[in-house]
């Protein structure tokens, strides 16, 4: 199972990358576990600076907009 974190305060775009991970996962048959987190610290910490942000499994993957459909399939791939 993969742990993916999404990182941003809950606009459109961070609502959108959530169905995009979830979608490439069922595409790819990988179990994802999906944790969002909104506190502006919390994503700081984290080093995004534009949001939204992408982790997989502790390691971020993506920052800004929303992210291209094959990457995200690596990502969650690898």
């Amino acid at each position: 199972m993969k742990t993916v974190k999404i990182y941003g305060p809950g606009c459109k775009r961070c609502e959108a990358t959530e169905r995009m991970v979830q979608e490439a996962a069922a595409k790819l048959g990988v179990e994802v576990a999906i944790e969002k987190v909104a506190d502006a610290k919390s994503i700081a910490m984290a080093g995004v600076m534009s949001t939204p942000g992408i982790a997989v499994d502790g390691k971020l993957v993506h920052a800004g907009g929303l992210p291209d459909a094959a990457r995200l399939e690596q990502w969650l791939g690898a």
